[in-house]
C-alpha cells in the first residue's frame, strides 16, 4: 500500500498518513457515484436547497475545528481560516434561497403551444481543487452542483488530505446521500482514468496554469465538458487621486492576506509617478506592520507557505528578477516554509515579478508615467482573472473597463468572490464560470423542449 502524509509547514511535523486509493477503490467510488445520481436527480431542487441550510450550520458549528485543521495541514493564519469557513456558509445560503428560481424551467415564446429551457443534472462530475483555501474553493463548486442534482467525487490538493475527509463527512453530516460527495486520494496515472470513465460527465479544476492544461487536454479529449479556474497576475493600479489612507489596508490585504497564496490577490502594484512616493512609503510601512507568526495565533498575519518547496520556488522566481534589474524595497528572507513579506521596486516587463505568477508574499511595484500608461501596463499579462483600480474618478474608471480583458474589475476593492456574483478568468486564467446563477448552470443540460398540443 501506498501513502501519503501530511505535514504541518510551520513546524514540520508530520500530522497523519492516508493511504492511497487502490483502483478498486476508485472503481467502488464511481459506481457509488453512479448509483447516488439515480435516486438524486429526481429529488426536488426544494429538497436539495433545504440540505444546503443544514450544510451552512454544520459549517458554522464546527468553524473553529475546520479552521485549525486547515491551519496545521497548509499554515492558514486561524482567523482567516475561520473567515473562510463562514464565508463557505455564506454560499450555501446564497444558493438555498436562490437555486429554486435559478433551476426553474425558463419559458420561451415560440410558434409552439409551449416551449420552455429545461435545466438538468448531467451526473457525476469530477473536481480537481488546490490547497490554497481548501474549503472554500470545493464548497463553492460543490454546493450549486450538488443542488443542480449532480454527484461530486474530489480530489484534492495531496497535502490537505485532512480536508478531504473533514468534507466528505461534512456533507454526510448535513444529511446528504451515500455516494452524493466522494473523494478520492490518488495518482496522476489513476487521475486520468477517472476522467475518462464514462460514469464523469464534467471536470472542474481550480489550480495552476499547468494544471489546467493537462486536465482541460484529458477532458478534451474525451469530450466532457470542464471549468478551469487557473492561476491570475492581478494589477492593482493606483491612479494620482487614490486616497490612499482609506485604502492602503484594502491595498495590503489584496497582496497579503492568505500569506499572498491566493490567484486574485494583487500581484503587480501599477502606480502612476505622480503618487509614488507617497504609495511605496504608506504602503511599505503597513507591509513592515504585519505580524508573522505561529498561524495559529489569532494575531498572526502571516503565517507560513503551504511548503517548503513553494517557498523555494518563489525564491528563485525573485532572484531572477533581481538579476534583471528589479530591486528590494523591504523583505526577501526565507527560512524554511516562511517567506518574510517582500516588497520589489523597479519591476518590468520581462522579469518573472512582472511577468509570472508570484505565490507567494511578494508585491511588484511598477512605476509608471500616467493613467494610459498605467492600463496598457495592466493589460500586459497572458493572464486575465481580475483587476482593481484605486481612484476618486469613478467616471473615468468606468470608460477603462473593456480595456482590460481580465474577468473581473474593481474600483476601489480588491478583487474577490462572491456568491452574487460571477467569478472566472479569460485567457491562462481559464474559462467557464462559477458563483451566482452562471455557477449553478455550468453542469447542467440546458435542453429545449418544444410541445404541439
Amino acid at each position: 500500500m501506498e501513502y501519503i502524509e501530511a505535514v504541518n509547514p510551520y513546524n514540520g511535523r508530520p500530522l497523519e498518513k492516508y493511504r492511497i486509493f487502490s483502483d478498486s477503490d476508485i472503481k467502488s467510488v464511481l459506481e457509488k457515484a453512479e448509483l447516488a445520481f439515480d435516486s438524486w436527480k429526481i429529488e426536488s431542487v426544494e429538497h436539495r436547497s433545504g440540505l444546503l441550510k443544514k450544510l451552512a450550520k454544520t459549517l458554522l458549528k464546527n468553524k473553529k475545528s475546520y479552521a485549525e485543521l486547515m491551519t496545521r495541514e497548509m499554515g492558514k493564519p486561524i482567523n482567516q481560516g475561520i473567515a473562510e469557513i463562514e464565508k463557505c456558509a455564506w454560499a450555501c445560503d446564497f444558493y438555498a434561497k436562490n437555486a429554486v428560481g435559478f433551476l426553474s424551467d425558463e419559458l420561451i415564446d415560440t410558434e409552439a403551444d409551449e416551449s420552455f429551457i429545461s435545466y438538468d443534472p448531467i451526473g457525476c462530475v469530477l473536481a480537481v481543487m488546490p490547497w490554497n483555501f481548501p474549503f472554500w474553493q470545493v464548497i463553492r463548486f460543490a454546493a450549486p452542483t450538488l443542488t443542480a442534482g449532480n454527484t461530486v467525487i474530489l480530489k484534492h490538493a495531496s497535502n490537505v488530505p485532512g480536508c478531504a475527509v473533514a468534507l466528505q463527512q461534512l456533507f454526510l453530516s448535513a444529511g446528504y446521500p451515500e455516494g452524493s460527495f466522494q473523494f478520492i486520494i490518488a495518482n496522476h496515472q489513476q487521475l486520468e482514468s477517472v476522467i475518462g470513465n464514462s460514469i464523469v460527465q464534467g471536470v472542474t479544476l481550480t489550480g495552476s496554469e499547468k494544471a489546467g492544461r493537462a486536465i482541460a487536454a484529458q477532458a478534451g479529449k474525451h469530450l466532457k465538458k470542464c471549468v478551469m479556474e487557473l492561476g491570475g497576475n492581478n494589477a492593482c493600479i493606483v491612479w494620482e487621486d487614490a486616497d490612499l489612507d482609506k485604502y492602503m489596508d484594502t491595498m495590503v490585504m489584496a497582496r497579503m492576506q492568505n500569506t499572498g497564496q491566493s490567484c486574485i490577490a494583487a500581484k503587480r502594484f501599477i502606480v502612476v509617478e505622480a503618487i509614488y512616493d507617497e504609495f511605496l512609503m504608506k504602503f511599505t510601512k503597513r507591509i513592515q506592520a504585519l505580524k508573522s507568526g505561529d498561524p495559529l495565533d489569532k494575531h498572526t498575519d502571516i503565517g507560513v507557505m503551504a511548503r517548503e518547496d513553494l517557498a523555494k520556488t518563489l525564491e528563485q522566481q525573485v532572484a531572477d528578477s533581481l538579476d534583471k534589474g528589479a530591486q528590494v524595497k523591504v523583505g526577501n528572507k526565507r527560512n524554511a516554509a516562511y517567506y518574510e513579506p517582500t516588497v520589489l521596486t523597479a519591476v518590468v516587463p520581462g522579469m518573472p515579478a512582472f511577468d509570472d505568477e508570484l505565490f507567494g508574499p511578494v508585491a511588484a511595484v511598477v512605476k509608471v508615467k500616467d493613467r494610459k500608461a498605467s492600463v496598457v501596463m495592466a493589460a500586459n499579462s497572458k493572464f486575465g482573472l481580475g483587476s482593481m483600480l484605486f481612484t476618486e474618478d469613478i467616471k473615468s474608471a468606468r470608460k477603462i473597463i473593456g480595456e482590460i480583458p481580465d474577468g473581473a474589475f474593481f474600483i476601489n476593492e480588491m478583487v474577490k468572490s462572491d456568491p452574487r456574483l460571477p467569478f472566472g478568468g479569460t485567457k491562462a486564467s481559464g474559462f467557464g464560470r462559477e458563483l451566482s446563477m452562471e455557477g449553478i448552470l455550468e453542469f447542467v443540460n440546458k435542453k429545449t423542449v418544444y410541445i404541439r398540443k
